[in-house]
């Protein structure tokens, strides 16, 4: 008999069969011809202030609320996000600008197609903040956790989901908030042919995102002192919320599809509700903590609409996130060179499909608890570590990683500061 891991996972296994086919359909409307494949990148950037490096909060003056509203006359008014009367994110082609909870600024670009559409996109983010910025003496970090500011002086930006967020965090792991308000990433986004070609994309690079997130570490602080951890994103979020992160619950089981990551998404506790986009829904709090709760207890038996869709999977924060496109998560905040590089790497591994057949067959019974093993040791051992039994120096031409750009500061003005 052959054990599947999910079958032990979620044994309270109220879903909803509508809810759990709206995922699907909406899995499989992310299907594309490997013609039309493109990409899309985050990064996110700690807000400092000019002279002092503490972090800037959004509502302190000449804080980012400040920021977002000169910012915003750049961008397609019909697409500002405004709650409770504080504008908090805007796009226009190729751009998409928001905030984290801390008040970190994420630029979201694309769909690009080259490194010139990435490179494009990224000038004209910068072009437009950068002499906002400087009107209100902020600059801009790309590391992993901020510099000087500890994580109990930052405010949460005004944003109810996130409020919900931090009652929830704030009581299941200690570093729950830490994670929320001083943490900042680089996300790589690419595109899938099937349900089949996802999921091998997904068990490869929940492999493989562990290595790279070391060959691209970047995060030389925490609470003001040096980061003692090669990992400290990884270690974050892992014990922020198991059934939510890290591994994809039975990922590596054979019988693997988009079913069981939809299941898993609609069983494990909501954290945060939304129903702000739930027509039936009377009640005077669409957007609370959610302890227990999970999609079926809250949303209406019936297909999900995309906004409840969106949310649900906006609750799941895997090292591999699926939506209708696949979303690494593994990587502290990159400048731009350095997040241009991880890029090539990511796609060279994933759309050169003699490297992603390579990868498959290297990674042909690999099992959670030995993508376990690896992250372990990474996190525990840093560039002594042997992940899946091999040097460092194998990976790194294994995945093609030459030439990280790890001479390229996270912050210009300390261009000696590095995480060793």
């Amino acid at each position: 008999m052959t054990i599947h891991e999910f079958d032990y996972f979620h044994q309270d296994r109220s879903v909803n069969p509508k809810h759990l086919s709206s995922l699907v359909h909406f899995f499989e409307g992310g299907i594309l011809q490997p013609k039309d494949f493109g990409f899309g990148v985050e990064i996110e950037h700690l807000p400092v202030r000019v002279g002092t490096n503490d972090a800037v909060t959004y509502a302190e003056k000449d804080g980012v609320h400040e920021v977002l509203n000169e910012l915003s006359a750049l961008y397609d008014p019909a697409t500002r996000y405004v709650e409770n009367g504080q504008l908090l994110g805007f796009s226009k082609p190729g751009i998409a600008v928001s905030l984290e909870p801390g008040g970190q600024i994420e630029c979201s670009l694309g769909v690009a197609h080259s490194d010139e559409d990435f490179a494009r996109f990224y000038t004209q983010f910068r072009r437009d903040i950068d002499p906002i910025l400087a009107r209100h003496h902020i600059r801009l970090v790309n590391y992993g956790y901020q510099p000087h500011t500890h994580a109990s002086d930052i405010t949460i930006i005004p944003k109810p989901r996130y409020d919900g967020m931090t009652k929830f965090f704030g009581r299941t792991w200690r570093l729950g908030w830490n994670m929320m308000r001083c943490s900042a990433s680089t996300q790589v986004s690419f595109d899938y042919s099937s349900e089949e070609d996802a999921i091998s994309k997904l068990r490869i690079g929940v492999a493989i995102g562990p290595i790279l997130a070391l060959f691209f570490r970047n995060t030389p602080y925490f609470e003001g002192e040096e980061n003692p951890w090669p990992l400290l994103r990884q270690y974050m979020w892992d014990g922020l919320d198991p059934q939510r992160t890290g591994v994809p619950a039975g990922l590596y089981d054979d019988n693997y599809t988009w079913e069981e990551y939809a299941y898993d998404v609609l069983a494990t506790p909501l954290m945060v509700t939304d129903l702000t986009h739930t027509p039936e829904y009377t009640g005077d709090e669409p957007v609370r903590a959610a302890w227990h709760d999970n999609a079926a207890d809250v949303y209406p038996d019936r297909e999900l609409n995309k906004a409840e869709i969106s949310h649900i999977l906006s609750t799941h924060f895997p090292d591999m996130r699926l939506k209708n496109f696949l979303e690494m998560r593994h990587w502290d905040s990159l400048p731009f060179e350095r997040a241009q590089r991880l890029t090539q790497v990511v796609l060279s591994n994933f759309y050169d499909t003699k490297q992603l057949d390579n990868l498959a067959t290297y990674f042909d019974g690999v099992r959670t608890v030995d993508v376990f093993a690896a992250k372990a040791d990474l996190l525990a051992n840093g560039t002594d570590a042997r992940p899946y039994g091999q040097s460092l120096d194998f990976w790194r031409e294994f995945l093609r990683v030459e030439g990280t750009m790890s001479d390229v500061p996270g912050d210009p003005e300390h261009p000696d500061v590095f995480q060793r």
